[in-house]
């Protein structure tokens, strides 16, 4: 059984591709949208989607500890967390430099475990928070070491997305998603499927999770993924 459409919908990372995307599809269903990016470019953009636009640097602790202030008295019943780099496009075992490592897993990892503490006062009650994840951090259904740094930061980000769950217990439904393989400036020209087609697709999911799917790691059309 999906919940009533979202109205009031926070999406972190949202000045292109995939999260630019959660904006246009909730501002169409009439949602209340607060979204964040990093630049003057994103802010425009969210903007002119007719969403409340914030300005939010993940990867600094400066910016990410300020997000509880500026959404303070806000109740949101959905957050997509999308912030996320590939870094390094390494095939085999070639060990990252310091700089690449630091920037992915800030990025990808300490972004969610910033974010996640500072949302949690402003839930509305039966609040549902998706975590856009990658399949390529599953690592039972791994067969490929391509892009090794950027699969550590995905298996890692969804243990964050499991803490999450337990922590937020009760309060709200939290879940790690798989978008797709999309056609994004990070998936590429070849990838399978449009950026509308996976948001829609991890919009219903998002909707119709029910209290035992918490914690749970699922492709975009809500179907469960190995860890």
């Amino acid at each position: 059984m999906s919940s009533p459409p979202a109205r009031n919908v926070l999406i972190v990372g949202a000045s292109r591709g995939l999260g630019l995307e959660f904006v246009r599809q909730y501002r169409a269903d009439g949602a209340r949208v607060t979204a964040t990016a990093r630049d003057d470019a994103g802010l425009a953009a969210i903007a002119a989607l007719g969403a409340k636009p914030l300005r939010l640097d993940v990867a600094d602790a400066a910016s990410a500890s300020g997000l509880a202030w500026t959404i303070a008295g806000e109740a949101f019943d959905t957050i997509f967390h999308v912030s996320g780099v590939y870094g390094p496009r390494s095939t085999g075992l070639e060990p990252p430099s310091v700089a690449d490592f630091d920037a992915v897993m800030h990025t990808n990892v300490l972004g969610a475990m910033r974010v996640l503490p500072q949302v949690a006062e402003a839930l509305a009650p039966g609040a549902r928070i998706g975590v856009v994840s990658s399949r390529m951090g599953s690592i039972g259904l791994r067969a490929s070491t391509a892009g090794w740094t950027y699969r550590a930061s995905k298996a890692a980000v969804n243990s964050v997305v499991k803490d999450a769950s337990l922590a937020l217990a009760g309060r709200a439904l939290c879940v790690a998603f798989h978008p797709g393989w999309v056609r994004t400036e990070m998936g590429g020209a070849d990838a399978d499927i449009d950026a509308s087609e996976s948001i829609a697709g991890m919009r219903r999911a998002i909707a119709a999770l029910r209290p035992e799917d918490t914690g749970s790691f699922l492709n975009y059309d809500g179907t469960p993924l190995a860890w």
